[in-house]
């Protein structure tokens, strides 16, 4: 017997190619939200529907309905953004949404706070700035992410192109984009999706790509990951892994983080076709009767990762190579001044929880907007949602200096270790998934480790920090060492014991605790680690080395080829 389709694959049937009633519902004065089908459509098209969550008690004791907002997101692949496209997304941010611009996970930006009439202006203008917000959310391949800096050397440039190349082969295909948000003609018939089909993927599908030694993507935690292979200072290939995804739910064993499995290595000329074959298994095997057993990790685990490969390598009609060696050091940024093999330099500079805001000192909302203005190169994005200037001549490295400094932005030459490498999810006001706080809670918390950490000796012992208001793991929280998944209003599970190169998952130490509780339960492992560490041992790996946590029966280490 057939499984009956989820309510979500209903909606993508009938949508005629994600149009559903999506510009009628934009043109009704009456209400500042779209329907509910519509809005799940609305991704597909880079857009949430969002209502202020601090404000619903008070607006239904109103009898108003919630206080509704729009979220945008751009597809940016790789994170590349010129000057020109820095100035408008931060006009949009001023005059469109909430006066903040974020840097999200997946190196792009995202527009909070967008009023229901002001989406098309906003969305219109997105496109006028050379970018698209097409697939930066629903069941597609989302922005192809890459290690962020692709002029440090040739090999890293090639790798970007193939990132990008991938991000604009792979993104939908439909007519309703242009005809909904730039007045496109409306077509009747014609529509084709040759790679997605008319109901899409099963869930979303995120890749990306990165450049060892460097994890600064997380690799293993996407969908398709890919390893480039530099040998000779040339890209050589990429390591293909398959099966990374973090999302799960409380109490429910059946969902569950998993890294991605490494599967073989392809070279550069047939990765598109390595990259269809393995969307189109997940378009034909995925599970669309329950959206949370849907992502390719579970289709994975279901089917077996050898009976995938084999499925595979017939729909390629070749079969890939051994994996090639590789080793990866850390999956954190470089902050600072770098320089490239052309001579150039690049400034990594350090935004708490990816908000550019003006608050207090650190105008970092102004200052970047001021690099732009005078910036010749271009910026970087990166997955742990900071920002690079990059590309500038060595006689302009003054300039930038001047203005980091004059707007606060020079907090990366001061702030401690665990505090350069925390992230955090939006979470409350606005999410609608979020259970407990996270980037709001983040700025209170912080200064209560780094005590811990100063008190103990270890304000310059590098641990990765991720806080998230729910399980679905926007922050990537079961890769950090520390990680905090939100439970409910001031309670989360305490989560220790990745390792410092994303490639161990963290495991539950401590359930649905309140601060007080996480203070005191990681005081005496800090204390211990001062006591006891090794040369270079981290946080994470010390915990295992002193068993204060124990590997669990399941391999969450996707295997190395040391190189």
């Amino acid at each position: 017997m057939t499984a009956k389709l989820s309510e979500m694959e209903q909606i993508k049937a009938r949508s005629r190619f994600l149009r559903g009633t999506i510009a009628e519902g934009l043109a009704d004065p009456l209400t500042g939200a779209i329907s509910d089908d519509d809005s799940k459509l609305l991704k597909f098209h880079g857009s949430y529907q969002q209502d202020d969550r601090d404000l619903r008690d008070e607006r239904r004791r109103q009898k108003l309905e919630p206080a509704y907002s729009f979220m945008i997101r751009a597809r940016l692949p790789g994170g590349v953004v010129t000057p020109a496209q820095w100035l408008a997304f931060d006009a949009l941010a001023r005059e469109h949404a909430n006066g903040t611009l974020r840097i999200t996970t997946r190196q792009t930006f995202q527009w909070h706070g967008v009023i229901k009439r002001e989406l098309k202006p906003t969305i219109a203008a997105i496109h006028r700035a050379l970018a698209t917000t097409i697939a930066a959310c629903g069941d597609v391949v989302r922005t192809v992410v890459c290690t962020p800096n692709p002029v440090e050397s040739a090999a890293h440039a090639a790798a970007y192109a193939w990132a990008a190349k991938l991000s604009e082969h792979l993104a939908p295909r439909t007519r309703a984009y242009h005809e909904i948000w730039l007045d496109g003609e409306k077509l009747v018939g014609g529509d084709e999706e040759p790679l997605y089909g008319p109901t899409y993927l099963p869930r979303k599908f995120k890749i990306g790509l990165a450049i060892p030694p460097l994890n600064d993507i997380d690799v293993f935690a996407q969908d398709l990951g890919l390893i480039a292979v530099v040998e000779q200072g040339e890209l050589r290939g990429f390591d293909v892994a398959v099966g990374g995804g973090m999302g799960a739910t409380h109490g429910d064993a059946g969902t569950y983080p998993r890294l991605a499995s490494v599967i073989g290595f392809v070279a550069p000329e047939r990765l598109v076709a390595v990259a269809e074959a393995v969307i189109g298994i997940q378009r034909d095997w995925g599970n669309r009767s329950e959206r949370k057993h849907a992502r390719l990790k579970y289709t994975l685990d279901h089917r077996g990762l050898d009976t995938f490969v084999a499925e595979l390598e017939r729909r390629l009609g070749f079969a890939l190579e051994p994996a090639r060696p590789y080793r990866f050091e850390h999956n954190g940024d470089r902050y600072g001044w770098t320089e490239g093999q052309d001579g150039r330099w690049h400034l990594t500079l350090h935004i708490e929880s990816g908000r550019l805001a003006d608050a207090g000192g650190r105008r970092a909302l102004t200052g970047l907007r001021e690099l732009a203005r005078v910036h010749r190169g271009d910026f970087r994005l990166t997955c742990n949602q900071n920002v690079i200037v990059a590309n500038v001549e060595p006689a302009g490295r003054a300039r930038i200096d001047a203005i980091v400094a004059a707007h606060g932005l020079d907090g990366y030459r001061r702030g401690s270790a665990i505090r350069r490498h925390a992230l955090a999810c939006v979470a409350l006001p606005t999410c609608g998934l979020a259970m407990a706080e996270s980037e709001r809670y983040l700025p209170a918390l912080l200064p209560q480790l780094e005590a811990l950490l100063e008190r103990h000796g270890l304000a310059d012992a590098p641990i990765l920090l991720r806080l998230s208001g729910c399980p679905n793991g926007c922050s990537r929280p079961y890769l950090g060492e520390i990680a905090l998944v939100g439970r409910g209003p001031g309670r989360y599970d305490l989560r220790l014991g990745a390792d410092f190169r994303g490639q161990r998952l963290n495991q539950i130490y401590r359930e649905n605790i309140d601060e007080a509780t996480i203070l005191a339960t990681l005081d005496p492992l800090f204390a211990r680690y001062a006591a006891e560490r090794t040369e270079s041992e981290g946080f994470g790996d010390f915990l295992y080395r002193v068993g204060e946590l124990v590997a669990p029966a399941r391999r969450t280490i996707p295997p190395e080829v040391c190189a």
